[in-house]
C-alpha cells in the first residue's frame, strides 16, 4: 500500500494475541541473523547501535521503533569497541488484520522498518514500556490481559501516528506538555520519599530518560534544579518537625528527612532559615 493510503487504513477488529516481552541491553552481535512467522515491536530505550534489516545496514538510536513483520530477516550489531550499547523493549505478537495487507503483517508509511518518535508519542511508549515490564515481573490475577491491553494501546499509537494527523487546538504544546507531566511525577516522587536515600539516576531509569535530560527539563519548567528542590522539602519538612515541640534528638530528626550526617544537616538547614536546627526549636 502507499504512503498516501495509510490514512484509509482499517482497524475494524483488533484483537492480538500478546506473545511475550523481553527486555535487555545489547552487549554484542546478536548470533542468528533471522525471521519470525510473528510480527514484533522493538523499542530502543536508550543508547545507539545498529540493525542488519534484509541485507541492509540501518542505524538506530533512543526512541527509534523498529517494526519486524513476519519473515523480515534482522540481526542487531554491536561496534568492536561495545563503547556503546543499545537497549532495547520488544513486544511479540500474532493475530492481527489490517484492512488491504496480509495477515498478521504490521503496515509501516513508505514500507520503512524504522519510525523515529519524539515528543508525546516516545513519552507515551516509554511509559508503555515500563507499565509492560512492571506487570510482567508479576503473576498477578489478569496479568495476560493487563499485557495485551497495552500492546493494544501501543499498536493503536503507531497506527495513529502513521496516518494523517487532526489538527491540533491552538496553542497546545504536546512537548510542553511532555515535561510538565515528567517534572509533575519527580515532585510526587520526592514528596512521597524525602526521608529515603533518593538517586536521580534510578528517578531516570524507572521513566526511561536520562538523568541529564530531567534535570534539564526540571530547571527549565521550575527553575529549580531536582537536588535543590528535593533539599528544600526535606528542610522544610525538618522545619515542622523542630517547630512542633517534637523531642527527638538534632540527629533523630535529620534522620527522618533523609540526612544521615547532622553536622551537613544543620549546615544546609542554617543556610536556608539563617538560623541553626536548636535555635529554631528553642524559638518555640
Amino acid at each position: 500500500m502507499e504512503a498516501n493510503r495509510m490514512d484509509e487504513l482499517g482497524i475494524e477488529d483488533l484483537n492480538p494475541t500478546f506473545l511475550f516481552t523481553w527486555k535487555g541491553t545489547r552487549m554484542g552481535t546478536e548470533e542468528n541473523y533471522h525471521s519470525h512467522d510473528f510480527p514484533e515491536i522493538a523499542f530502543v530505550l536508550s543508547g545507539a547501535g545498529k540493525y542488519r534489516i534484509e541485507d541492509v545496514i540501518v542505524p538506530v538510536q533512543e526512541g527509534d521503533l523498529l517494526i519486524i513483520n513476519p519473515g523480515i530477516r534482522h540481526q542487531a550489531l554491536n561496534g568492536v569497541n561495545h563503547e556503546i550499547t543499545t537497549t532495547e523493549f520488544f513486544v511479540a505478537f500474532t493475530d492481527i488484520q489490517f484492512k488491504g495487507y496480509p495477515a498478521n503483517f504490521f503496515p509501516v508509511k513508505d514500507g520503512e522498518h524504522i519510525i523515529h518518535t519524539t515528543g508525546e508519542l516516545r513519552q507515551k511508549l516509554f511509559k508503555i514500556c515500563s507499565s509492560m515490564e512492571a506487570e510482567n515481573a508479576v503473576c498477578r490475577q489478569g496479568r495476560y490481559f493487563m499485557l495485551k491491553a497495552y500492546l493494544i494501546q501501543m499498536i493503536l499509537l503507531v497506527i495513529r501516528e502513521q496516518c494523517e494527523q487532526p489538527l491540533s487546538l491552538k496553542g497546545y504544546a504536546f512537548e510542553s506538555a511532555n515535561k510538565k507531566y515528567v517534572v509533575e511525577q519527580m515532585v510526587n516522587y520526592f514528596e512521597d520519599h524525602y526521608s529515603e536515600k533518593i538517586s536521580l539516576d534510578r528517578i531516570a531509569g524507572n521513566m526511561y530518560l536520562s538523568p541529564f535530560y530531567i534535570s534539564k527539563i526540571f530547571k527549565s519548567e521550575t527553575g529549580d534544579t531536582p537536588i535543590r528542590h528535593l533539599i528544600n522539602i526535606r528542610l522544610e519538612k525538618a522545619k515542622e518537625l523542630l517547630e512542633s515541640g517534637a523531642e527527638n534528638s538534632i540527629q533523630e530528626i535529620a534522620a527522618s528527612v533523609g540526612y544521615d550526617d547532622a553536622y551537613h544537616f544543620s549546615k544546609l538547614f542554617k543556610k536556608r532559615y539563617g538560623i541553626t536546627p536548636s535555635q529554631a526549636r528553642k524559638k518555640m
